[in-house]
């Protein structure tokens, strides 16, 4: 069983989740929490695997909440799941630590996979959050890898090999280290320290960031 927390400051929210999730025979909600600083309990007191939660809370907000929890010996897995599409919101969000980002409105089956895939150590982004993220960053439309080399769009940081690049690519579909190692025919360990080394050369401090640092420099393209 998935065992899920639900953050949100709205009881309607919380219960119409409540009840889409445990739709699935694999998923159990565990708690609800209405603020920030109640999740922190919670989940010093349950030790959920997931947690979809909100950004405006009161007490403590989302982001702060994810940068509290990420500190912990062994986190869970956090998606944000709020109404705020905002550029800023969004990159808060994934710098603290969030495995996923997905918009209210969002078509149950898409929460479903988002959950299971973040537990299998993937990430999720809509393509519209994506997007949003990738202008945020100051991307431009990508010029295709081998271009961006050539003119020095990649100058500033460490020039990724071909295998990294290949993993990059996986990476971007979300995929955890379990998958990219058997689409590659690598041991899960190789996968690891290739996802690693990625994140080190880019600058990133979570996988869902590389992937939009790695847009920004035309690695890879994200569908808007």
């Amino acid at each position: 069983m998935v065992r899920i927390v639900l953050a949100d400051d709205h009881p309607i929210v919380r219960e119409g989740l409540r009840a889409v999730l445990e739709t699935q025979p694999d998923f159990e909600v565990i708690a609800e929490c209405a603020s920030g600083d109640e999740v922190l309990r919670k989940v010093a007191e349950l030790q959920p695997d997931v947690i979809l939660l909100d950004l405006e809370m009161p007490v403590m907000d989302g982001v702060e909440a994810i940068r509290h929890l990420r500190r912990l010996p062994h986190p869970p897995r956090i998606i944000v799941f709020t109404a705020f599409d905002n550029d800023e919101r969004i990159i808060y969000a994934i710098q603290a630590g969030a495995n996923g980002y997905l918009l209210k409105g969002a078509p149950r089956d898409e929460i479903f996979h988002a959950i299971r895939l973040t537990m299998e150590g993937g990430s999720l982004l809509q393509p519209v959050v994506a997007s949003k993220l990738l202008r945020h960053v100051g991307g431009r439309p990508p010029v295709g890898e081998a271009g961006s080399r050539q003119t020095g769009q990649m100058a500033h940081i460490e020039e990724l090999t071909e295998r990294e690049l290949e993993v990059l690519r996986l990476l971007a579909q979300g995929m955890p280290n379990k998958e990219i190692a058997a689409h590659l025919v690598i041991s899960e360990r190789t996968a690891k320290f290739h996802v690693s080394s990625i994140m080190s050369k880019l600058g990133a401090t979570n996988r869902t960031e590389a992937v939009a640092l790695a847009a920004q420099h035309g690695l890879i393209t994200l569908r808007a």
